[in-house]
């Protein structure tokens, strides 16, 4: 795997020191001619100044070991702590409880659909299958939304922004989930509860499948616009957080339907998504200063992943 095992530690070049002046070029050939040697050896891959690295053979590409390989430093620890210590980060721990909580209440649907569209409506299996097309729709809707009308809406709020475009922008394409999330779940279990006509507890599954795609896509975004060079470590930890609200849901959901009722139980849930849905107005208050008051911290992980050739 030579691609995701290439050393991308950056060769630095010599800078001048404090009371010396930087050499530069004494007419317009001689800044051409650098530039041009300068070109010459990034576009074949060599490092100004150092020499040439023979390239390797098919044979010495398919050895296990390579002897470069068993002096690199090890970064594995790094790469295990980071994510940790990015859940201190506020806006990448809220990133990664908006993704968790969106994705709970589609966890919620999937554990239910065989004991309500089966129990109370006796659709069978293939019957059962089928009724996720409405979640495909959806999906189709919800990426339609953040996508192109969820750029547009960004864009707009920059203009309006002098020109500045703000992660926090994004937070406000939420709304319409403050009342999808209930709405759905009501329709879904306390419909089924009452024996509503099918069609709507399907109706349902698409209208929480197109809340729970809404929260997915911009809770990513926000944390990628927020923290771009920390991106890939940081969605580690969005992920982190996500998976550990997906399975206490999943692990709890069958018991707390047992004990309520379908009824109770997702009255409670509705209430419980109408509150996470309503955090947003948290992060569109104080998320800019969070993010202002990460600055240090940013600026000392990027310096850390630069140098470890983690980012470039």
């Amino acid at each position: 795997m030579e691609e995701t095992n290439y050393s991308r530690n950056t060769v630095d070049t010599p800078s001048s020191t404090p009371g010396t002046s930087t050499p530069t070029p004494t007419s317009p050939q001689d800044a051409g001619k650098a530039t041009s040697e300068s070109n010459i050896a990034l576009g074949s891959g060599i490092s100004p100044g150092l020499p040439p690295k023979p390239r390797k053979t098919y044979l010495n590409k398919l050895k296990l070991f390579q002897s470069a390989d068993l002096h690199k430093p090890n970064e594995l620890k790094g790469m295990a702590l980071r994510p940790l210590i990015f859940l201190s980060f506020p806006v990448i721990f809220y990133a990664g409880f908006s993704y968790g909580s969106n994705l709970v209440w589609f966890n919620v649907l999937n554990a239910t659909s065989s004991l309500i569209l089966s129990g109370t409506y006796n659709f069978s299996a293939s019957m059962v299958g089928l009724s996720y097309i409405s979640p495909l729709v959806g999906v189709a809707i919800g990426c339609l939304y953040t996508g192109v009308l969820g750029d547009k809406f960004v864009v707009r709020k920059a203009r309006r922004n002098g020109g500045i475009l703000e992660p926090e922008h994004r937070l406000w394409l939420f709304v319409p989930s403050l009342l999808l999330i209930p709405g759905g779940l009501i329709l879904w279990g306390v419909g089924a509860a009452h024996h509503v006509h099918w069609f709507g507890c399907v109706f349902a599954m698409g209208i929480v499948s197109l809340a729970n795609i809404i929260g997915l896509q911009l809770s990513v975004s926000y944390c990628i616009d927020s923290y771009r060079a920390l991106s890939g470590e940081a969605m580690v930890t969005v992920i982190l957080v996500r998976n550990t609200m997906s399975f206490a849901v999943g692990y709890g959901i069958t018991p707390w339907v047992d004990a309520m009722g379908l009824q109770n139980a997702f009255v409670l849930a509705a209430f419980v998504g109408l509150a996470q849905c309503a955090t947003v107005w948290l992060m569109v208050e104080w998320g800019k200063e969070f993010r202002r008051r990460s600055v240090g911290r940013y600026a000392k992980y990027v310096e850390e992943m630069a140098k470890s050739g983690m980012i470039h």
